[in-house]
């Protein structure tokens, strides 16, 4: 029982360090999956096909070199010298996402909770640096709280949408999109979602050794995304194409459940934004502290502050400019590591 207890634990951080601002909202779903119509089906289930793999892969390589972060895994996949390039760039794809999850947190304040952006923004930063300094256990039981009623709000929207007028659009309904557009889509969401999870991933891999914890956390997470997308899309789809013009659609669906319901799936997205914003800087923060001779504590609250004032862009825009290009970039991460070939595996 305490083996699964600990399976369901990465799983958990799996889940809630993908499950981030644009996932939560819809925005993401939207944009990759359920504007490319019917085909998203089966597009979501080569994303989690990808999710799977790769994540048990990441987490076993990882446990084997006992990574202090993940520039240790890009050494290993590119070399040292190109493997430093490319841990450049994942610092500087983790600030971005740290940037868009802040700015998706101040999103709800002002727009689901009518309450300032600013103070969205600030009081982010604050219960972020408290638990930050409690290192990966505070990520871990923040995403055991979360990643559970994320996932019971998406059998709740699938149900409601059961009966709805087009809940038959996530199979007939037809984007008109190339072949090549509906394909290349998941593979940039995998690559690009992969590359930002191993912040987070690699040190859970090397500090949990147990193969088969790993393995098998890593078989739930990667389902658990899988099921979650094909809701979101499956709801989503059904109120296409209004539903797109909203900037946090998932709680427009939800606004039908009452005003109770829709007031916890709203803290819920905003559950699911902080506990990606936690797992972005904790990645970040250990790669500094690797790159640097300043320490974790010190690095911590540098970052946010940084964030902070990268965040007023807003919303939207960042995740319409960031996510497809980080994606693009990501793509040659995620050959490398479909093609490396790890060693023979250490017994359980």
């Amino acid at each position: 029982m305490k083996k699964w207890g600990s399976i369901l634990q990465v799983s958990f951080t799996y889940v809630g360090t993908v499950v981030g601002a644009g996932f939560a909202t819809g925005q993401e779903i939207l944009q990759f999956f359920t504007r490319y119509g019917g085909m998203a089906t089966l597009t979501i289930g080569l994303a989690t096909a990808l999710f799977v793999w790769l994540g048990i892969k990441l987490m076993l390589i990882s446990s084997d070199l006992g990574a202090k972060s993940y520039e240790d895994l890009n050494n290993l996949l590119f070399g040292r010298r190109i493997g430093n390039w490319v841990s450049l760039f994942t610092l500087v794809t983790l600030f971005g996402v740290c940037t868009v999850m802040l700015a998706g947190a101040g999103s709800v304040f002002k727009e689901q909770l009518h309450l300032p952006y600013q103070a969205g923004l600030v009081i982010t930063l604050l219960l972020a640096f408290l638990l930050l300094t409690k290192g990966m256990e505070a990520i871990m039981a923040a995403n055991s709280i979360v990643v559970p009623l994320m996932a019971f709000f998406s059998v709740l929207i699938v149900w409601d949408t059961w009966n709805a007028p087009g809940s038959f659009n996530w199979i007939e309904l037809d984007a008109g999109s190339s072949p090549q557009r509906v394909w290349f889509a998941p593979l940039l969401y995998a690559a690009f979602n992969l590359t930002m999870a191993q912040g987070v991933l690699v040190p859970l891999g090397a500090q949990i050794k147990d193969r088969f914890v790993l393995r098998w956390g890593g078989i739930l997470g990667g389902v658990w995304i899988g099921c979650m997308l094909m809701a979101g899309h499956f709801a989503l789809a059904a109120q296409m194409p209004d539903i797109a013009r909203f900037e946090i659609p998932m709680a427009q669906i939800v606004h039908r459940l009452g005003p109770v319901l829709q007031m916890a799936f709203i803290l819920v997205i905003y559950g699911e934004i902080f506990t990606t914003l936690l797992s972005d800087v904790y990645g970040l923060a250990l790669q500094l502290e690797q790159r640097t001779r300043l320490k974790y504590k010190l690095i911590v609250p540098l970052i946010l502050i940084v964030a902070y004032a990268v965040s007023q862009i807003g919303f939207k825009t960042l995740l319409a400019s960031l996510y497809p290009l980080f994606g693009m970039l990501s793509m040659a991460w995620m050959v490398m590591m479909i093609w490396h070939r790890r060693g023979p595996e250490r017994p359980t």
